[in-house]
C-alpha cells in the first residue's frame, strides 16, 4: 500500500468567503492559514498548494483581546540608518487592517516560495464589497 501524494494539477479548489466582523485576529489568521495550506481537506500533501481560495471581508471590524490594540507594535525598517518604524496597531487597524490580517496569515504559512504561493490565494476587504461573486464563494463562518 502507498501513501497518496497530491498532484498540483489534480488539486480542486473551492472558493470560500469568511466574515471577519467581531472575530479575533489570531484565531481567524490561523483558521484562514490552515484553508490555504489545504490541511482541512483528506488530500492535503505538505509539499503540493493544495489549498483554497480564501475571501475576508469586513476586515475593518476585527477584534483584537486584551490591550492589544495599545500594546502591540508593528515593526518595518526603511533600510537607513536611524530608520526603525513603528506603529500601534490601533493605528494599523484603522488605516490598514488588510495588512494587518495579511501580515498575521503570512507568518503562519511556510516560508519559501511555496508559502508566497499560498498566501496569493487569500483576498482581503475591509468592506463588506468584494470583485469575486462570479466565483460563487461558499459561506464559511468562524466560532
Amino acid at each position: 500500500m502507498s501513501s497518496f501524494m497530491a498532484k498540483p494539477a489534480t488539486v480542486e479548489r473551492k472558493w470560500y468567503l469568511i466574515d471577519a466582523d467581531g472575530v479575533v485576529l489570531g484565531r481567524l489568521a490561523s483558521q484562514v492559514a490552515l484553508m490555504l495550506r489545504g490541511k482541512h481537506k483528506p488530500t492535503f500533501t505538505p509539499h503540493v498548494d493544495t489549498g483554497d481560495f480564501i475571501i475576508v471581508v469586513n476586515t475593518d471590524k476585527i477584534a483584537l483581546t486584551g490591550n492589544k490594540l495599545d500594546q502591540k507594535i508593528y515593526y518595518h525598517h526603511s533600510g537607513y540608518p536611524g530608520g526603525l518604524k513603528e506603529t500601534k496597531y490601533r493605528d494599523l487597524m484603522a488605516k490598514k487592517s488588510e495588512f494587518a490580517l495579511r501580515k498575521a496569515v503570512a507568518g503562519m504559512l511556510p516560508k519559501g516560495p511555496l508559502g508566497r504561493k499560498m498566501l496569493k490565494k487569500l483576498k482581503v476587504y475591509a468592506g463588506s464589497e468584494h470583485p469575486h461573486a462570479a466565483q460563487q464563494p461558499e459561506t464559511f463562518v468562524i466560532k
